[in-house]
């Protein structure tokens, strides 16, 4: 019999104790062990039950979430699960507690909020045993690995003039993104990202990286067009696609229906860029949970294009590039920070 996921939930609303704790047993995989009000009672209940995963609300009191998850994070690392609202308040600090050390994040809904959090059960579910078993690390200045990556130099961009890179990205993604493009020389061929993320996040994400990389980050609009030093992120709630006119690139956004669950999806991009940009395309998988991007990546490979995935030894998760090796569309499987270098070692054959 598989062992169930031992969580404690943290939160100082009676009412989403109960529904998270009602929706988490629900599921045959799940345990909840206990709730917390605040983050002093938390700690306490840490200490006597040990649990497997954390949910643990942004705003709290007596102590915040984030004092409260960077001190658990140095003395006491494990798996955390942010359960935050679409306020800008709120993306700001789940965006922080993603960089203090949270594995992800779940978001509660504005309105009918026993409704709509049943209706989002599965989400949650996923995303906490995703969690208990996520690599977990005790907080450091450098958050995503042993090894800082290491900044690449102009030249190594000099003969990409007509090349797409396209990343895609899950759980762990938004710190691991931050990591790889970090490196990057503002000369970097034109860069497409999904990353797993709802709506509002990702406009924040991308700002914070815009203001961290020497190439330029945004969160991509319809039509935007895909030019060299910079990466366009896929807004929350759209696919992005590449699309191609004579020599230049742009991106498409659109509704449709959600794809391995997802929307944006990291399929939905890959596909695209197979179909627009074939050899001339490098891709990059990074550190997710599930299957999202594994087929869209051997479209990628069949079309010509050179792809790299993250290797476990450096994932939150190893789902998504574990996919998309086993599926067959890889080319190079390497830790997050050598793979700046493996985009390196492409790009200027």
């Amino acid at each position: 019999m598989m062992k169930k996921v031992r969580v404690l939930v943290v939160d100082d609303s009676a009412l989403m104790r109960q529904i998270l704790t009602s929706l988490l047993s629900s599921d045959p995989g799940i345990e909840v062990i206990g709730t917390a009000e605040d983050p002093y009672v938390a700690r306490d209940k840490i200490k006597a039950l040990d649990p497997d995963v954390l949910t643990l609300d942004v705003e709290m009191p007596r102590m915040d979430g984030l004092t409260f998850l960077e001190k658990l994070m140095r003395g006491h690392p494990m798996p955390v699960v942010m359960v935050s609202t679409l306020t800008e308040a709120g993306c700001e600090t789940t965006m922080r507690a993603l960089e203090l050390g949270a594995v992800d994040f779940f978001t509660k809904p504005k309105f009918d909020m026993k409704e709509g959090m049943e209706i989002r059960a599965t989400l949650l579910t996923e995303l906490v045993k995703a969690a208990a078993h996520a690599k977990v690390k005790p907080l450091k200045k450098s958050a995503s690995g042993n090894k800082a990556p290491r900044p690449l130099s102009s030249s190594a961009m000099a003969k990409t003039t007509d090349t797409i890179i396209a990343i895609g990205a899950s759980t762990g993604g938004t710190e691991a993104l931050r990591d790889l493009l970090t490196t990057l020389p503002p000369d970097t061929p034109p860069i497409v990202i999904t990353q797993h993320m709802p709506e509002k996040f990702t406009k924040l994400f991308a700002d914070r990286l815009n203001d961290q990389c020497k190439i330029t980050v945004k969160e991509a609009e319809d039509k935007d067009a895909v030019i060299t030093g910079r990466a366009l992120i896929a807004p929350g709630n759209y696919h992005m696609a590449l699309s191609r006119s004579g020599a230049r690139y742009r991106v498409v956004l659109n509704q449709e229906d959600r794809v391995n669950r997802h929307r944006p999806s990291v399929d939905v991009l890959f596909a695209s860029v197979a179909s627009c940009a074939g050899k001339n395309a490098v891709g990059v998988i990074l550190t997710g949970m599930g299957n999202d991007g594994a087929a869209g990546m051997l479209e990628m490979k069949k079309a010509g294009a050179f792809n790299i995935a993250e290797d476990e030894s450096s994932c939150v998760v190893f789902g998504m590039p574990k996919m998309a090796i086993e599926a067959g569309g890889v080319d190079a499987v390497c830790p997050l920070h050598d793979i700046g270098d493996a985009l390196f070692k492409q790009l200027s054959a």
